[in-house]
């Protein structure tokens, strides 16, 4: 169907059109967009055929006048902007969740807030109304966007356990402590004694929870703690090469180490090589999360796996389901240990 305009052009397909290919009221087609309430099947199917041929698409921000809703939802991170590009696990979580809110013909919003003006910014534009709910990713402890977005409704939730409001904030997370015990049991299994970790930043959920892991596995193992053989990173490359570093000198006789992140552990890897260790040899190495990553090292490395589509699509059931009413929820999922050469 083509209709022109005065200036010529081809003018886009209405809601009438809709109505009349489908030889039914424009009150219907308009039921049909908003969820097919009080339509019969063979409408339905009449109305959605016409939508096809016509090629109509839905005037988002006419329907949010009418709804309340912006019909969208924001990703939200709450990092520098660098730590975006160099983080393959965000993208990977990013493309998740875009693609289960396109099966509901929802738009995702890409938010980086990772300094105070920008959180001050975003979160402003956020409970103005211009989304209906957030995905939050990487909050910190003491961040406050969460606490400010909960304070004011906005549906909300989290990848990764937010700390200190765990219980009032919907949450998605890979079971991290128990992940970190598999990998720490997978090298004591393989005869290491000297066991460091790389852990992640200590106010995040991942950053304390794959500690804990390490430390309940060494316990049940009978090996003494040495704090010695436990330095912190911030998930980059760079931190996980400085740790290793500080590591080797503070113990020169560890035979594994444990990093928190598969990002980290390629720097790990680069300063092992650069002290003549041989991986697995001298020093074995696990990481967490088989992002991309983890195929990008030599050796390939041995890690946890964090079911990533599971956890995109699991924030997106959640944040639909609390923008339709429900109350508070909380999934937390498996992880799988992935054998490769580097432990």
């Amino acid at each position: 169907m083509s209709r022109t305009g005065s200036n010529g052009r081809r003018k886009p397909p209405t809601i009438h059109d809709v109505a009349r290919e489908a030889g039914v009221s424009r009150g219907t087609v308009s039921r049909v967009l908003n969820g097919g309430h009080y339509v019969s099947p063979a409408a339905e199917e009449a109305v959605n055929a016409a939508i096809r041929k016509t090629g109509y698409v839905v005037n988002r921000h006419a329907r949010s006048l009418i709804t309340g809703r912006s019909d969208s939802v924001a990703f939200l991170l709450t990092e520098p902007q660098e730590r975006f590009f160099e983080d393959p696990n965000f993208n990977v979580l990013l493309r998740g969740c875009t693609q289960a809110l396109a099966d509901h013909d929802i738009p995702l919003l890409l938010m980086i807030a990772g300094t105070k003006d920008e959180r001050r910014r975003i979160t402003r534009y956020i409970t103005a109304g211009h989304v209906d709910g957030v995905l939050l990713v990487s909050s910190h402890s003491g961040d406050p966007v969460a606490e400010q977005l909960r304070a004011a409704r906005v549906p909300l939730v989290a990848c990764g356990k937010p700390l200190g409001q765990s219980s009032r904030v919907s949450y998605v997370a890979a079971d991290d402590r128990d992940g970190a015990r598999e990998m720490v049991r997978h090298l004591v299994r393989s005869g290491r004694r000297r066991i460091a970790t790389v852990t992640g930043p200590l106010d995040t959920p991942g950053g304390t929870e794959r500690l804990a892991g390490y430390r309940d596995v060494l316990a049940e193992a009978g090996i003494e703690a040495d704090e010695r053989l436990v330095a912190t990173g911030d998930y980059s490359r760079a931190s996980g090469e400085s740790c290793a570093a500080e590591l080797l000198r503070r113990a020169p006789d560890m035979d594994a180490v444990f990093v928190a992140s598969d990002l980290m552990a390629q720097g790990v890897l680069s300063a092992l090589r650069d002290a003549g260790r041989r991986v697995p040899d001298d020093v074995a190495v696990g990481g967490f999360d088989d992002s991309p990553a983890a195929l990008d090292t030599r050796p390939a490395l041995t890690t946890i796996r964090q079911p990533w589509d599971r956890i995109s699509s699991e924030m997106v059931r959640v944040l639909l389901a609390q923008i339709g009413g429900e109350d508070t929820s909380t999934v937390i999922l498996p992880t799988e240990l992935v054998r490769r050469g580097s432990a």
